[in-house]
């Protein structure tokens, strides 16, 4: 008889685990019980599901296995975030924040390893990316934020972000499927209004995922509102048509949704930090409910090129955008004396590769 190769528990869907256990000769609701130890309980051992006859628990060890990702270090900035190296089970590290802010404890995930869009400010884009994380990876992080809110601050978790290294509509189907379970009374029990995802802003994704989640809230990094200022930015914009069909999808979203979109806005010295940028921001934002976030340039050891344009403009565009109706805030980055915050996660177990080496592939959005 072929000996059949172990598969990794956590990747199968309840529809196949009941398959399975149906050709096994074991009740389908055992899948369900299955699912419970393993997004609820986080049990990394079959032995350790007592709800289960021995037979089936030797069944089980023979056929699959359980394989998590590792919180392998983890530094603490001055103002108390924490930043985390996550070993994934091929040996490659993503890296994830938490960051404790008032009443909020927030966990800012990554849902690639390195990325692809090659944003001219981030440090991040200077990874080559590797892979796409499984929703397994992704939720293990949240998992991880979990216990470490708990124990360096006696306080749940409250709040996620997908805003960690990559693109996480451009890992659609993980990224979707994690949030069911972070979501599930059966996985991690979180609420989806606590749950941001911040994109680039891939127009045909966004659809997608106003279909799909519904209930969660969308972040755009924005940066210029000026088409030929956001390609210089981010390439993306121009790969996927541009400022206006960036608008017509969030649009849609907000009509399937209801909720605002949040402008990720990096105010940059001889970039946007303009009269003519002000006007062009309040444009677009208008055609759409929206907030907007006004952020801090977050140098990384491997920028020379962007300059925080200072407080007399962070004050500006704030004002401009109270007067019309929109509202803006000016938000202070965490976790920057440990390279932890926006823009400057950059991998601290991969190569900073240039450019010359890695060819981004073409993308098809």
């Amino acid at each position: 008889m072929k000996k059949t190769t172990p598969k990794n528990i956590r990747l199968l869907t309840q529809e196949e685990l009941e398959k399975w256990l149906a050709r096994e000769g074991e009740k389908p609701y055992r899948a369900k019980q299955i699912l419970e130890w393993l997004w609820q309980k986080h049990v990394t051992s079959f032995e350790d599901m007592t709800n289960l006859s021995k037979p089936l628990r030797l069944k089980l060890q023979e056929h699959f296995f359980i394989e998590t990702a590792q919180l392998n270090e983890t530094l603490q900035s001055k103002d108390g975030s924490l930043k985390n190296a996550v070993e994934l089970p091929d040996g490659l590290h993503v890296e994830s924040v938490v960051i404790p802010t008032g009443k909020r404890v927030t966990v800012c995930v990554s849902s690639q390893v390195g990325c692809s869009l090659d944003c001219t400010f981030c440090a991040t884009a200077k990874l080559k990316r590797m892979r796409n994380l499984t929703y397994a990876e992704i939720v293990d992080q949240v998992k991880q934020a979990i216990d470490l809110a708990d124990e360096h601050y006696t306080r749940r978790l409250t709040n996620i972000v997908f805003m960690g290294m990559g693109e996480p509509l451009l890992n659609y189907t993980n990224v979707n499927k994690a949030i069911e379970i972070i979501t599930s009374p059966k996985g991690l029990g979180l609420s989806p209004k606590r749950i941001t995802l911040s994109t680039a802003g891939i127009p045909k994704m966004i659809k997608h995922l106003a279909s799909d989640q519904p209930k969660i809230n969308l972040a755009v990094s924005l940066h210029s509102a000026i088409d030929e200022v956001r390609s210089r930015l981010m390439p993306v914009n121009e790969r996927t048509g541009g400022l206006i069909p960036l608008m017509e999808s969030l649009r849609e979203w907000y009509r399937k949704t209801k909720n605002k979109i949040t402008f990720e806005y990096l105010v940059l010295k001889d970039i946007n930090d303009n009269d003519l940028a002000i006007e062009a921001l309040i444009h677009y934002a208008k055609r759409v409910p929206s907030k907007i976030n006004l952020i801090r340039y977050n140098p990384a050891n491997s920028f020379n090129n962007y300059q925080d344009a200072g407080d007399r403009w962070f004050l500006r565009y704030q004002k401009r955008l109270k007067e019309a109706g929109i509202t803006a805030t000016i938000r202070h980055s965490a976790g920057q004396d440990i390279d932890a915050a926006c823009g400057q996660l950059a991998g601290k177990y991969e190569t900073l590769l240039p450019k010359i080496v890695y060819k981004t592939p073409k993308l098809k959005f």
